[in-house]
């Protein structure tokens, strides 16, 4: 296939840490990579073979990155979706995931619409143009209230617990949904090739820190019964396929009480909840993508190992250059392999890299995984 000879260009819309890690692993197919990020410090702007600095959702700058590019993906879902279309449509320019998968998604409104009308199965909702609308759906409490657009890394989403809570609503198109009391969070990763080829991996279990609305931990494999397991990967299957996309999605779900499997939100891209595959599982989520937009046969997506995954963030009070604290004495632990993003400076709850730790016992791991959150720290200088 021509892209394992060196002129085939894949271009990635989107400069960060996803980027980064997939042109690690593109490195390995002979793939020749240009990145577009509005940093020009960006963490793919030291690794790319080409680097542009411009912005994601201007036409132009979009159209004229792509034009020299055989296939495009994104690593962010905030892009320019026309100018990836007329790639598509006008210059013959292979687009994973589609455009049109990428404005469903961006959307949470348009998502969950999406759910409900392929009967996916997910939490009950409203569609609201302001606070005033949240308002008056107070029946729901507690409920969570997400804008409809540019909500990420925890931005854009609040739980409002009470009455007196409903003033905080955002005032802004969005939803409200109702709160589910779930049991665990778990996310399952699907990939599905151009050929139609589709393939999960086992679920894994997340834990949010409770400020930031960040991924804290993530362990592998979720600790769930074999049947909700089998559900929840189903339902991931389920979901790419009516969605018909190309690429990795990631499928975050919450477990209920009952044992029902309910989608929360979707991402068309690597994402937080399998950083962990790339120690830990046969094929990493990078290589899967790669896998899947390149055309070729999708990887084994076992466990070789139990495994928990840490996000580094940056700490409260903290911003400047950047200060690691603990490096050695994490390291000096087995079983554990820090990825640091590149970035150079930090600032509060921003992700500035991840640590994976495996052990095959899994009260062994969780305390380790402890260590690392208690012990690596993201300071300035």
């Amino acid at each position: 296939m021509k892209h394992f000879y060196g002129d085939f260009v894949l271009g990635i819309v989107g400069g960060g840490q996803l980027g980064r890690m997939l042109i690690q692993s593109a490195i390995d197919f002979n793939v020749t990579v240009k990145a577009l990020d509005p940093s020009p410090k960006a963490p793919c702007s030291g690794i790319a073979d080409e680097f542009v600095s411009g912005s994601l959702t201007d036409y132009d700058t979009v159209f004229n990155f792509g034009k020299d590019c055989d296939l495009l993906t994104i690593e962010i879902e905030n892009v320019n979706t026309e100018a990836l279309k007329d790639l598509r449509d006008k210059l013959g320019k292979k687009v994973y995931p589609q455009p049109e998968v990428v404005e469903l998604i961006k959307d949470k409104v348009i998502q969950k619409k999406f759910y409900k009308k392929r009967n996916i199965p997910t939490s009950p909702f409203y569609e609201v143009n302001g606070r005033q609308e949240v308002m008056e759906h107070s029946e729901f409490l507690p409920m969570v209230n997400k804008l409809a657009r540019e909500g990420y890394d925890g931005r854009g989403v609040q739980v409002i617990k009470t009455p007196e809570d409903l003033s905080k609503a955002f005032d802004k198109h969005g939803l409200v949904e109702k709160f589910i009391a779930f049991e665990k969070e778990i996310a399952v990763i699907v990939a599905r090739s151009e050929t139609g080829e589709v393939s999960t991996f086992p679920a894994v279990e997340l834990a949010f820190h409770p400020e930031a609305n960040l991924v804290e931990f993530l362990f592998s494999p979720a600790d769930i019964p074999s049947e909700i397991a089998e559900n929840a990967s189903t339902i991931a299957k389920n979901v790419i396929e009516e969605l018909e996309m190309v690429g990795l999605l990631a499928v975050e779900m919450f477990v209920t009480k009952e044992g029902q499997v309910l989608v929360n939100e979707i991402a068309p891209r690597p994402h937080n909840s399998g950083h962990q595959t790339i120690e830990a599982n046969v094929t990493s989520q990078y290589e899967q993508h790669l896998r899947a937009i390149l055309g070729m046969p999708l990887g084994d997506t076992s466990v070789l190992v139990p495994s928990a995954m840490i996000n580094l963030l940056g700490e409260e009070g903290h911003t400047g250059e950047v200060l690691c604290e603990g490096i050695e004495e994490v390291l000096a632990t087995k079983g554990t392999h820090i990825h640091l993003y590149g970035k150079k400076e930090t600032k509060p709850f921003r992700k500035m890299g991840h640590v994976t730790v495996t052990d095959n016992d899994m009260e062994r791991l969780r305390k380790k995984a402890r260590f690392v959150k208690d012990t690596l720290k993201i300071k300035s200088i």
